[in-house]
């Protein structure tokens, strides 16, 4: 008497709605599993082996798994599923085939056409701008040595009248798949470099690299308000593509260079400007240096040192636009360190007359003192 067929959805573990590829997950899994390779030549295991081989047939196939949808294994042909030999040979996946497809689903499948055209490296440039560019903007002309592709070969880097040609040893797939036992992996093709095609006639003007060297003078546009890091994108200015693929980019880095009188804070700027002690206790205007220029600056009296004032709109523009930065002086009271007989008679009588009461500062800070101690 026939053995009964259990349901082919129930041989895989998967519902009656599963997708294709859940029905295709569950397949490989169970196959690895009792493959007779794996279990040793086990009878029982052979047959679920088969079994499942069976029910994927069917539910792999959209026609076949819509018949079996509707009138279940009275669809099916009568010759029956193949024989396990066939199957093993030639069915739905053998061993090989499951290893090989989870291997290359790593490691890429073999293609054809490896001479596909590839896109341009990128290139960096680093400028070198003042703080003064670095504040209004400026424009600079760069020359940039970079891969172009070859006029005389039109980048194939084969001789003029001559092509390349499929290689050989890989049959133009660029790879080459070796088999060790039940895996197959694929290694790039040493003689062609995995690009599918050999040269027998290079180029003389590019040696068949399809690409020459060339120095490009470029035109660049430094925006105001850029700083140390600063990055101009120019895209379509990297180096040519192999075989006739796209430019890569030309990424412009910029660096601020020190400037031996202002700092820059941000998109504020600070100098330090001297001025005499006599100018801090009696007050004056003095000029200061600002990028755009001199500009007057009142000292009030009294003024000490470290006071910093600010300079509206005397500082960095905003990159984006949004404004600009201040400047800020710091001014430093400078002590006079050579004096004759007669300027220190009259700081002494200076000193004996004005008591503590000029010294704001030391009178409060030995108050402090008295306090603590």
């Amino acid at each position: 008497m026939p053995r009964t067929k259990r349901d082919y959805y129930e041989i895989l573990g998967v519902p009656k709605n599963a997708s294709e590829e859940e029905i295709r997950k569950a397949y490989r899994k169970l196959a690895h599993k009792y493959h007779p390779d794996k279990t040793g030549g086990d009878k029982e295991a052979e047959e679920k082996f088969k079994e499942i081989g069976e029910a994927y047939s069917v539910l792999s196939d959209k026609q076949k798994r819509a018949q079996y949808d509707q009138f279940g294994h009275a669809a099916e042909p009568a010759a029956g599923f193949q024989d396990f030999e066939g199957f093993a040979r030639t069915g739905f996946g053998g061993f090989e085939d499951i290893f090989g497809d989870i291997f290359q689903d790593f490691v890429g499948r073999p293609s054809r056409g490896r001479t596909a055209a590839r896109r341009g490296a990128d290139l960096r440039y680093d400028v070198e701008v003042s703080l003064k560019e670095s504040a209004t903007g400026a424009e600079r002309i760069i020359r940039i040595p970079r891969a172009e592709s070859c006029q005389q070969c039109g980048g194939s880097g084969a001789k003029p009248g001559t092509s390349r040609s499929a290689c050989p040893q890989c049959g133009g797939t660029g790879q080459i798949l070796q088999s060790h036992g039940f895996f197959s992996i694929s290694r790039t093709c040493s003689r062609c470099r995995g690009e599918g095609s050999i040269i027998k006639d290079p180029c003389s003007n590019c040696g068949g690299t399809g690409r020459v060297t060339v120095e490009r003078q470029l035109r660049i546009r430094i925006p105001a308000g850029v700083d140390t890091g600063h990055q101009l994108h120019l895209p379509g200015e990297g180096e040519a593509g192999s075989f006739s693929g796209g430019r890569g980019d030309l990424y412009v880095v910029l660096n601020v260079q020190p400037h031996p009188i202002f700092e820059r804070h941000g998109n504020d700027i600070l100098c330090e400007v001297p001025i005499g002690f006599t100018q801090a206790a009696l007050g004056d205007r003095i000029e200061v240096p600002t990028l755009d220029g001199r500009v007057s600056l009142k000292i009030p009296p009294g003024t000490q040192t470290n006071k910093v004032f600010r300079l509206r709109g005397k500082g960095i523009p905003h990159v984006r636009g949004a404004g600009i930065g201040d400047q800020l002086v710091r001014v430093i009271v400078e002590t006079p360190t050579r004096l004759n007989d007669q300027q220190k008679n009259l700081l002494k009588e200076f000193a004996r007359i004005s008591g503590d009461d000029v010294h704001p500062l030391r009178k409060s800070f030995f108050a402090k003192l008295k306090e603590i101690f």
